[in-house]
């Protein structure tokens, strides 16, 4: 019996001083401290999706040389952008707009997310673009974007914010058609004046 005692007495102790050596190191990689700023998560979310597409008179391997790396986005998008993190096309990289991570990658496509921010819901949005080949010597870039629109005050507040998003992706395909196909962009237009939430950043934030 003293042994058995001693035995729990030994386990319950070290188990008390593990716990207290772990708080003392603070939060393992991805952690949160205690008291930091953290997300929240959306208890009913309510995904959505735009599925925009542009024919191209050039095959598809073309047209993703031209305009598929993933800071070409600076260039069709026109809005200043760089590589903070990794390296252009591989999977992990994070360019400066949204702060955007490359999650997955095809020959032709590359998808992206947006990180998760302090203090604010999370809308999962992420981006895919494609050039698909439609012959031999033509194709069409399909740009498709999905996040969850819950956040939004209303039915009106979240029609608003998907033609916002739209319309500056609309643009953003127009240009990488214009690109693709040899030809020289028009001036941006003023930032606010058909661009969607966040200045120019590929789906903004749908708070």
């Amino acid at each position: 019996m003293r042994t058995q005692f001693h035995w729990k007495a030994i386990t319950g102790l070290s188990l008390v001083l593990l716990a207290s050596l772990a708080m003392a190191q603070g939060p393992g990689p991805g952690g949160q401290a205690p008291g930091a700023p953290v997300s929240s998560a959306v208890a009913n979310p309510t995904y959505t999706s735009i599925v925009l597409e542009i024919n191209i008179n050039k095959p598809a391997a073309e047209v993703w040389k031209r305009v598929g790396k993933y800071c070409d986005i600076g260039e069709w998008l026109q809005v200043p952008c760089t590589i903070t993190s990794g390296k252009d096309g591989e999977v992990g990289t994070v360019r400066s707009i949204g702060s955007e991570i490359l999650v997955g990658k095809t020959e032709l496509s590359y998808t992206y997310t947006q990180p998760v921010r302090a203090n604010q819901p999370y809308n999962l949005y992420h981006g895919t673009v494609e050039a698909r080949p439609v012959t031999a010597t033509t194709s069409k870039i399909v740009y498709t974007l999905v996040w969850d629109n819950s956040m939004l005050a209303d039915d009106a507040a979240k029609e608003r914010d998907r033609m916002q998003r739209t319309t500056q992706f609309t643009r953003a395909i127009e240009n990488m058609k214009t690109l693709s196909e040899g030809g020289t962009l028009p001036p941006a237009p003023a930032r606010g004046g058909g661009g969607g939430r966040g200045g120019g950043a590929p789906g903004g934030r749908a708070q």
